[in-house]
């Protein structure tokens, strides 16, 4: 039984103005506005230098993403393999004297070097809908990545407390996976060179 995650008006968005001035500016840049039933939704950017398909490799690789999402202790395979356009990934990330630990388990398509929708499949989350979409930009030599989530923790704090929290993790995940794709670049220009 397959599970199509059919793309939204929630994840049409592009980058405002405002947004193009700070990723021009070598900065990732996000917005966390309340949406419907206390859930928080994410719009954020980064553009990388570094082709999409580097982007792509250190952002699906599990074993990666511990570097570039905050807290992240675990991220194992299900079920599925993304190279044939879907897995289940169970997450682990460790919670503080404010968070909890949060136990996240998403179902992911993918189109190689372009999106990722996903959607909550179990865990923690009460809400989970979204994606990341990459954008080939200077001819492919770097990538702009587009993240877009509508999400729901059962936390209990205000959710003005939630969001605000978001709008300063956001950013450091896209500067991380940023600094990782970047990184990637290197090694392969070194190894090859």
């Amino acid at each position: 039984m397959a599970l199509s995650l059919a793309a939204t008006p929630l994840l049409a968005w592009g980058p405002t103005p405002l947004a193009q001035k700070t990723l021009r500016g070598g900065q990732a840049w996000a917005e966390v506005l309340p949406d419907t039933d206390g859930a928080a939704l994410i719009r954020a950017a980064v553009d990388i230098a570094a082709p999409p398909s580097t982007v792509w490799a250190v952002m699906t690789d599990c074993k990666l993403a511990g570097r570039f999402i905050a807290d992240l202790a675990s991220c194992t395979v299900l079920k599925g393999d993304q190279r044939q356009g879907w897995d289940i990934r169970d997450q682990f990330s460790r919670g503080n004297m404010f968070l909890p630990d949060i136990h996240n388990v998403v179902r992911s398509e993918y189109q190689p070097y372009s999106t990722i929708r996903f959607k909550k499949a179990g865990g923690d989350l009460q809400a989970e809908d979204g994606e990341w979409r990459l954008e080939a930009l200077d001819g492919g030599a770097h990538t702009r990545v587009i993240y877009i989530n509508r999400v729901k923790a059962n936390i209990l704090l205000p959710a003005v407390i939630v969001r605000a929290g978001l709008r300063g993790s956001t950013p450091k995940v896209l500067m991380n996976l940023k600094r990782e794709s970047q990184a990637a670049v290197v090694t392969a220009a070194y190894r090859a060179g």
